[in-house]
């Protein structure tokens, strides 16, 4: 049953490359980061040998957390792109849940991240033993370690596969990816401010955290190299077995329990829309704020430009050389705009295939205007309550709430700078959209390329075009941030003129490029 779960996963592997020239270049890529992270895993936990050993210790039982930790949160990032993580996609198989159980155990060993983690325990073992008796706890240990890590992953995204496939389980995972990611900040923030003392203090801290863990175990076993390190790699073989017939138990109920995203709801009236314009430009931002709440990769990119930018305020804060008054206020604001108004670089990409709906009604160039500005101003209408909770924030942790004012005007004018060049880069570099359930995909196979140069390309046209007038207000000159507002508006309206003009004119085009098999 293994060797066929390996076949299988061998031969998805072999059709989704076959006769696509993009996908073929990803997957060297991502042969390429994983032997790299390979070799650089094996030579850096082995220069843990170096290090005194009640250092490497507490070394290695935070690295052998974190793996773990790398492991259960990962699959979960590609959830519904992995066709070998859904057990839905296997109900069909006269398998039992044990069978089934060994089956994806040994599709998920399969691949080469496993092989590079494996890897990075061997160097592990290096770094940590000090005799014999230690290496040769040590191999049975990162076996058992490697185990953990599959099996934990595995239950985890088997427990979570029926609410995954759900808008709100995705919107879930999106907010909880967004928050670990906002807490592996929180050391180095508390370092800058010398809140956890000397780093080695925080590492023993963090250390005696996660001492009694299995993965925190079995890098003490590899360390200790006695009765007590054998007795810890038994434990941890045992809390492997465990989760594994917890996997098989929760395999089972998922396979026989109806699926959530199958089921119907209810189609709710938004008590807004009597407050919006009438005409074509209220209907547009109606659909627009209805795309916002309901779609989970644009929530997961708002979030994380509300998460990024309040984790920058507080790092640019601290340190001796942190930044202080209006600059900082500013700065935390700015970023914020920036990351939100860069998602406008792709704004017919959500739309999809459905796009053709309004090419066929476009009959001029301000049709297509009118569609940018709906957009613009719904993305405005969100944008404004968050970049002014971001400004009395920043004010505030500067030291004077009044620093809010030249933050909010100056973020208000460059989100529209960017929206504006968003608007140019979406009818010049336009791409699809996957049809996933998953939150953190943004471009269809071969177009990564595109996606790629489309963000680039709006980043950098953003700054340009914001400098003249973001930069003196960030270097102290608050009244300049008076003329942001009116320059980024002028921007944002000149930049829907130029993509009404193209994108017009390369309707068929757009059409085609947003419309990709995904």
């Amino acid at each position: 049953m293994a060797w066929l779960f390996v076949r299988l996963k061998l031969r998805l592997i072999a059709g989704n490359l076959r006769g696509d020239a993009m996908r073929q270049i990803g997957f060297v890529f991502t042969l390429i980061g994983a032997a790299a992270a390979a070799c650089g895993g094996l030579v850096l936990t082995s220069l843990l040998r170096l290090a005194p050993a009640d250092v490497a210790a507490d070394a290695g039982m935070v690295l052998f957390t974190l793996l773990a930790l790398i492991w259960v949160a990962g699959p979960l990032l590609v959830f519904g792109v992995d066709e070998t993580l859904d057990p839905a996609r296997l109900s069909l198989f006269p398998l039992t849940a044990g069978q089934m159980a060994v089956g994806m155990f040994a599709a998920s060993v399969t691949g080469p991240w496993p092989l590079a983690s494996l890897f990075t325990l061997l160097g592990a073992v290096v770094g940590l033993s000090r005799d014999v008796s230690g290496a040769l706890i040590g191999l049975v240990a990162a076996l058992f370690q490697l185990a953990f890590c599959l099996v934990a992953s595995r239950v985890v995204t088997t427990a979570l596969s029926r609410v995954l496939r759900t808008r709100r389980g995705r919107d879930l995972l999106a907010i909880g990816v967004v928050f670990v990611i906002l807490l592996t900040q929180v050391p180095n923030l508390l370092l800058n401010r010398g809140i956890g003392g000397a780093p080695r203090e925080l590492l023993r801290s963090l250390a005696e955290a996660v001492r009694w863990g299995p993965p925190g175990m079995a890098a003490h076993a590899i360390a200790d190299g006695s009765f007590v390190g054998l007795a810890e790699v038994a434990a941890v073989g045992v809390v492997v077995l465990i989760l594994a017939d917890v996997w098989v138990v929760v395999l089972r109920r998922t396979m026989v329990r109806s699926d959530a995203s199958t089921e119907v709801g209810s189609v709710r009236r938004s008590r807004f829309d009597g407050l919006l314009p009438a005409g074509p430009l209220g209907a547009v931002v109606s659909k627009e704020l209805k795309y916002l709440r309901r779609e989970p990769r644009g929530r997961m990119g708002w979030i994380a430009a509300v998460g990024i930018s309040g984790v920058l305020m507080f790092s640019l804060s601290s340190g001796p050389n942190g930044l202080a008054g209006a600059t900082l206020a500013v700065s935390a604001a700015c970023a914020g705009a920036l990351m939100i108004g860069l998602q406008g670089a792709n704004a017919f990409g959500i739309d999809g295939r459905a796009l053709w709906m309004n090419a066929i009604v476009y009959s001029s160039q301000r049709d297509l205007r009118t569609d940018l500005a709906g957009r613009h101003l719904a993305v405005s209408l969100v944008a404004a309550p968050l970049l002014a909770l971001l400004s009395v924030a920043g004010g505030l942790v500067a030291g004077h709430a009044v620093w809010a004012v030249p933050a909010l005007l100056a973020s208000i004018g460059l989100l529209q700078i960017a929206l504006g060049v968003g608007a140019v880069i979406s009818v010049v570099l336009p791409y699809t959209y996957p049809e996933r359930i998953n939150a953190f995909t943004s471009a269809a196979p071969g177009q990564g390329g595109v996606a790629f140069a489309g963000s680039f390309g709006a980043m950098l046209g953003t700054s340009l075009l914001s400098a003249p007038v973001v930069l003196p207000v960030l270097f102290g000159l608050t009244w300049a941030s008076l003329l942001v507002v009116p320059y980024g508006v002028a921007v944002g309206v000149g930049g829907r003129r130029l993509a009404a003009t193209i994108g017009y004119a390369r309707l068929p085009d757009l059409l085609a490029a947003v419309s990709r098999p995904s």
